[in-house]
């Protein structure tokens, strides 16, 4: 099966890459700046040019795949509204994949995002999946909600290097999950006829809110951290705000996403359908708790051997 990635280069995207190639896959990656995506190619992938800004680019890109895999977002400081990739490029996308008779077509949408069809990107991801269930195309769909990865940049970091952690004065349950057991369900769902046309939840076993990962956090690194508390009317304020300039736009609609997961609701579901029908077991998932030991352990190490490399050094000096 040869199979397309779209968005190979985020933070999801190069996980499916890197899974679907040590299954054997051959794996053609949709990219618009070939110097960024080199790892692919040393990894193995090969390097297509397309952009979903550019509909035009899409079906030559096409031709002898089986699936596609759409692991592509707007990101927020992107010149153009996300509308532009997150809806229309997506939409081409699926009328070149009816077209090319794709077999499978993988799309990552956001979980509970049909109780917030008001919020911008909720409202892009359900169009998309109204289009998909239209299409001849083969479809999964798989609502996610958090990445470990995250986790790491909003958390661990700022508290490794003692800076403020922000966050919201009400605090959602989230079901964090690894990219990696993302990337494991997803190339998986290609060879289960029974995925076809279904829509599930991919989650982590447990739900976090930013308060008990910050003392996770705090207990696997051994420091304090210094949180900042961001009363969510300042969210509001600030979401009205850049709503009010075009170049603005997408970081408003972010914000709008950001206030949801800031109501102190609780964004999980049952994982047991899914990993019953993929055949993996819940065990398999890898805990937050393992994940961010392992993180710290590997910092905690490097910082040893950094600091014995600095004394040392010192003591050259020195004599």
């Amino acid at each position: 099966m040869s199979l397309l990635v779209i968005g190979a280069t985020g933070t999801l995207g190069r996980q499916v890459v890197r899974k679907a190639l040590d299954e054997g896959f051959t794996v053609t990656c949709l990219v618009r700046n070939f110097r960024r995506a080199a790892f692919l190619k040393e990894w193995g992938a090969i390097l297509m040019y397309g952009d979903l800004k550019l509909p035009e680019t899409l079906p030559p890109v096409l031709k002898g795949i089986t699936a596609i895999i759409d692991a592509s977002t707007a990101r927020p400081y992107d010149p153009y509204n996300a509308s532009v990739v997150d809806l229309y490029g997506k939409i081409h996308l699926i009328r070149a994949a009816e077209v090319a008779n794709i077999q499978r077509y993988v799309f990552f949408s956001i979980l509970n995002a049909h109780d917030y069809s008001n919020i911008p990107l909720m409202n892009l991801k359900i169009q998309v999946e109204e289009r998909l269930r239209k299409s001849t195309v083969p479809f999964t769909i798989f609502n996610l909600c958090g990445f470990y990865q995250g986790i790491i940049t909003q958390y661990s970091l700022p508290i490794l290097d003692q800076q403020s952690v922000w966050i919201s004065s009400e605090s959602s349950q989230i079901s964090y999950i690894d990219t990696q057991d993302i990337a494991k369900f997803t190339v998986r769902s290609l060879s289960v006829p029974a995925l076809k046309n279904t829509q599930y939840s991919l989650v982590g076993l447990k739900s976090w809110n930013s308060f008990d990962i910050i003392r996770l956090c705090e207990k696997l690194s051994g420091q304090r951290s210094r949180t900042s508390v961001i009363p969510l009317v300042v969210l509001q304020l600030a979401r009205d705000f850049t709503a009010l300039f075009e170049w603005t736009k997408n970081i408003s609609e972010r914000l709008a996403f950001a206030e949801i997961l800031s109501r102190g609701e609780n964004f999980y579901d049952d994982m047991i359908p899914i990993c019953q029908i993929a055949n993996i077991s819940s065990e398999e998932i890898t805990n937050l708790e393992d994940y961010l030991q392992e993180y710290f352990t590997r910092v905690m190490k490097k910082l040893k051997t950094l600091n014995y490399d600095l004394d040392k050094n010192q003591q050259d000096v020195t004599f």
